[in-house]
């Protein structure tokens, strides 16, 4: 996600304090997961298995007496997905599916008592989807719960710290083809794109049901070109490990990214899931390697870099050979890249993040990748 500005428009860090009590149970907060809804969860996790190194973990299906869906598990250091399909005909997992295609469903967040963060969460005016329930195997138990948010996606909060197995109870190990790993790491950061005028309306909701403060802010003055805008806000957990921008459509000549997203996905949902990695440059190397396709930047954008960012580590011309784009803050630096569409319909990408302690989203970067997805929203003639 690219962006770095506050809500009072002066380019810094939002210094906006906490006006919500964050409750205990809200405290301590992490990515735990990824669930993918999928037309071919098998074909899928061999996708990201052999062209993003994840490592094949764990599957449920009918052969561990799950009968209705299969999902399969795979790992990157601590990254997480699950890949999950329907074996139904038009059970709630199909209808899923062939209302956005390959998507988000649910981004599962750890915590440490997920009935007290449920019952917080819903008392700050978060929408129940699945009360508090137990799963467990010979290795322990872990309680979950589900709150709703924005479109048909949903927070599953996870409690596993009664449970010593690879994943999660149910799911029995699984074994099969992968790359080898290209230094994927953690999740940045999970970035949602909604409507028109309901940005501000979820980011109320996080602030109430989580307790989350806004860190970032940008309008359409900011993330803009000629031709298309949007407007963002990001807000997190006060330790900064679940960050969560939020997206809207902005007015411009021609369809904005938000607008072809929130078409082809059919409302709301999760846009990109930004990717940490410890060595940017390699990782870039072994997905281009693997075929993944990734957005190019204009030639221009690199003159003059060294002057606009200063020094840092990497070499300027490695980063103009493989399209990295790099930004600045008080704190340090950034370098990112973006996939295109991971699937046929333009929605949802990954992006690829590397923090030299810098807590910017990109906004030196705007420029540059709004003319590449353009240049990709021309070719499916939807700019």
């Amino acid at each position: 996600m690219l962006f770095a500005k506050t809500a009072s428009g002066c380019g810094e860090r939002s210094g906006v304090k906490q006006t919500t009590p964050v409750p205990i149970a809200l405290q301590n907060l992490a990515f735990d997961h990824l669930e993918f809804y999928v037309g071919n969860a098998k074909q899928a996790a061999h996708y990201y298995c052999t062209a993003f190194g994840f490592e094949p973990v764990a599957y449920r299906g009918p052969e561990t007496g799950v009968y209705d869906r299969a999902s399969y598990a795979i790992r990157q250091n601590d990254l997480w997905f699950v890949l999950t399909a329907s074996l139904d005909v038009d059970d709630p997992i199909a209808q899923h599916v062939a209302r956005h295609g390959d998507g988000v469903r649910d981004v599962a967040i750890t915590v440490e008592d997920a009935r007290a963060a449920f019952g917080a969460a819903v008392a700050g005016g978060a929408r129940p989807i699945a009360d508090p329930w137990t799963i467990q195997d010979a290795n322990g138990r872990v309680v979950c719960a589900s709150i709703g948010t924005y479109g048909d996606t949903v927070h599953t909060f996870i409690e596993r710290n009664a449970y010593t197995g690879t994943f999660l109870p149910g799911f029995v190990s699984w074994t099969g083809a992968h790359a080898a790993p290209v230094g994927l790491m953690h999740i940045d950061h999970c970035v949602g794109n909604v409507g028109w005028n309901e940005m501000d309306t979820w980011v109320a909701y996080y602030e109430r049901a989580f307790g989350f403060t806004q860190l970032v802010s940008f309008d359409d003055k900011d993330i803009s070109t000629e031709y298309t805008a949007l407007k963002s806000k990001v807000v997190t957990d006060a330790n900064h490990r679940v960050k969560l921008p939020i997206n809207e459509p902005a007015i411009g000549k021609k369809k904005s990214q938000i607008e072809e997203y929130l078409t082809s996905y059919g409302g709301p949902g999760v846009q990109h899931i930004a990717i940490s990695t410890n060595d940017i440059v390699a990782t870039v190397r072994a997905l281009r390697a693997n075929g993944v396709e990734l957005l190019t930047s204009p030639d221009s954008y690199y003159a003059g870099l060294g002057e606009r960012i200063g020094a840092i580590d990497e070499d300027i011309a490695v980063l103009r050979e493989l399209n990295i784009l790099v930004d600045r803050d008080d704190l340090g630096y950034m370098l990112q890249i973006f996939t295109k569409p991971l699937q046929d319909r333009p929605t949802v990408f990954f992006e690829i993040i590397q923090r030299h302690g810098s807590l910017s989203f990109g906004k030196g970067n705007f420029k540059a990748l709004f003319v590449s997805i353009e240049a990709e929203q021309a070719k499916r003639g939807s700019l």
